[in-house]
């Protein structure tokens, strides 16, 4: 399976659509995942007219009618692995404790995340952690970035640079 990760869109005030590269590489994913701060619901619209299957959180930033869709933290099963899903909220480096803690009891074997706009993807006590960055952020990012996770025998995960 493979997954197209997002997180930190920040649509309309960072860009007015998810990047054009974007776009083209989740064509061929099986699903999508957003991690918050999407900002508008649009951005939904947008990812599912590439791939069906969207699943998303509300972060910090997005507004009450993204919040009243989504919720703020999900497990996502695909075959035998369990995904937690949640925006993150406070200290940026603090950021991978406060998930640590919030998915300590749901089994999870990777954690996906956003919040501070930087690429991260580590392991640390066999679970995987992978912020995909932001991919319409160049002030609190290093560069623009999304993600694509490949799980088959084992989970892999890739940053990808725009």
């Amino acid at each position: 399976m493979r997954i197209g990760v997002l997180s930190d869109t920040h649509m309309p005030e960072r860009a007015k659509q998810i990047p054009q590269k974007i776009l083209d590489d989740f064509k061929s994913v099986d699903m999508v995942i957003h991690a918050g701060d999407l900002v508008d619901l649009d951005v939904l619209k947008q990812l599912r007219q590439v791939c069906p299957e969207v699943k998303a959180v509300f972060g910090n930033m997005d507004s009450a009618a993204v919040r009243a869709e989504l919720p703020q933290k999900e497990i996502i099963a695909v075959g035998k692995y369990r995904i937690g899903v949640m925006h993150g909220y406070g200290n940026p480096n603090a950021l991978r404790d406060f998930m640590k803690k919030e998915f300590q009891n749901d089994n999870v074997d990777l954690i996906i995340f956003g919040h501070s706009h930087q690429p991260l993807a580590e392991e640390e006590d066999g679970i995987l952690y992978f912020n995909p960055g932001s991919a319409t952020d160049e002030m609190f990012a290093p560069y623009k970035s999304y993600g694509i996770i490949e799980i088959n025998e084992k989970i892999q995960l890739h940053i990808v640079r725009i």
